[in-house]
């Protein structure tokens, strides 16, 4: 016995490892007979061993195996050993694609561990569209531990400048069906009906009218649309950065000749990014906003998301504008004495549903749906708009208003 003790150690430190387990297996030192081959990384034979003669000591050496594995680096060996240890080393080395690659062939729980580390990951790294793609790829759960990245997600692609165009449809149209898909998972969790849910299903309305938006944008006809559109998002600008939805809302009424309330939305997209640049908003005036839902308290923008250039323009538009006296400072009223895009009645108090295509409030002549409606001239134009032109985004919009409604009104209308 005095004998092994010399020799076993004395072979193995000659890295003669087989022959050092033999000797050991003669007289029965099963564990250091496993060691002896554990040195010389012959691991199949160390768990032959450890299986047919001591079966004890076969986590022992599934431990010592997943210890050198990650010691030595080699990952894709350990996934077959230990997957979760696998993943985490594949997160610690930021090699996210093989990380979540190998997480998809786990359960959905996994999977969702490690889409939300690397979601986490990119957007410190400020490539939030990235985050986006990967809840189109794998699906938006309604994991309250999650919350935050979607939240984080949607405000930072809000503020993405160079949006407010035709070819942005495909991004807005992925955020608005991660927020369908997130909404539609809620109502079957935990969270249903909860604030978190409220706030969720405010931000797919909004993304809706970012892409509807863009749609209508890619399609002549549907100018005015377009332009309803980004005045209806002046009530979301609680979430929307302020000085941004003032600027496309007055440039959109611009463009369709609504001159009032350009001239209206165009100074205070002025007085907003003086504000900016002083750091608070205290001096706002919102006298011209009184009676309608657009906000008054309002996050101040961390950044300006108008050029200097194009601030300049607008602020001689304005100033030209106001010499000529060409315009009223009021805004356009409706049949119900109120601002004509305020869902809410000033004199009875009554919030009309907003329109699926517009958001303008829906008054007389409605088309409705499940939960929703839409007014029906901007309806019919958006639907002959679809027929004339076969825009694919306005096909996708309708597509998805299906989704979202449960189906649509018009019997035998086809998305081709």
């Amino acid at each position: 016995m005095d004998v092994i003790q010399v020799v076993g150690p004395r072979l193995i430190e000659i890295q003669k490892y087989s022959a050092a387990a033999e000797l050991y297996l003669n007289l029965d030192l099963i564990k250091e007979a496993i060691d002896a081959f554990i040195e010389g990384e012959e691991w199949n034979k160390a768990k032959r061993v450890a299986k047919e003669l001591e079966p004890r000591y076969e986590d022992y050496v599934d431990q010592r195996y997943k210890e050198y594995l990650k010691n030595q680096g080699k990952v894709d060996s350990l996934v077959g050993v230990d997957v979760m240890a696998a993943l985490d080393m594949y997160a610690e080395r930021g090699q996210w694609e093989k990380c979540i690659e190998t997480a998809s062939k786990q359960n959905y729980k996994v999977l969702h561990k490690y889409v939300a580390l690397y979601a986490t990951h990119l957007i410190k790294e400020g490539q939030t569209e990235k985050v986006l793609n990967l809840y189109v790829q794998h699906g938006a759960p309604a994991n309250s531990q999650n919350f935050n990245i979607y939240k984080r997600m949607f405000l930072d692609l809000l503020n993405i400048v160079g949006t407010n165009r035709a070819d942005a449809y495909r991004m807005w149209a992925d955020l608005r069906d991660v927020f369908f898909n997130l909404c539609e998972n809620m109502i079957k969790s935990a969270e249903a009906n909860s604030s978190s849910h409220e706030e969720f299903e405010k931000m797919l309305q909004i993304a809706h009218y970012y892409a509807t938006r863009s749609a209508a944008q890619g399609v002549n006809q549907l100018d005015m649309v377009a332009a309803k559109l980004s005045i209806s998002l002046l009530r979301h600008t609680d979430f929307i950065p302020a000085d941004k939805a003032f600027y496309e809302a007055g440039l959109a009424a611009k463009s369709v000749g609504w001159e009032n309330m350009a001239f209206i939305f165009l100074n205070h997209f002025l007085d907003l990014s003086d504000g900016i640049d002083e750091g608070n908003l205290d001096a706002l005036d919102h006298s011209d906003f009184q009676d309608t839902d657009i906000p008054f308290e309002v996050p101040l923008p961390a950044k300006q998301h108008v050029t200097d250039d194009k601030r300049e323009e607008i602020r001689d538009w304005v100033l030209t504008v106001s010499m000529d006296q060409r315009v009223e400072q009021v805004l356009q009223k409706d049949e119900r004495d109120t601002y004509e895009a305020s869902l809410m009645a000033v004199n009875t108090g009554i919030r009309s549903l907003p329109c699926l295509i517009t958001g303008y409030p829906v008054l007389r002549n409605k088309i409705d749906f499940k939960r929703k409606a839409a007014n029906k001239d901007d309806w019919n134009k958006f639907l002959m708009a679809v027929k004339t032109t076969h825009s694919p985004e306005c096909q996708d919009v309708l597509k998805f208003i299906s989704h979202w409604c449960g189906g649509l009104p018009s019997a035998g209308f086809s998305f081709q």
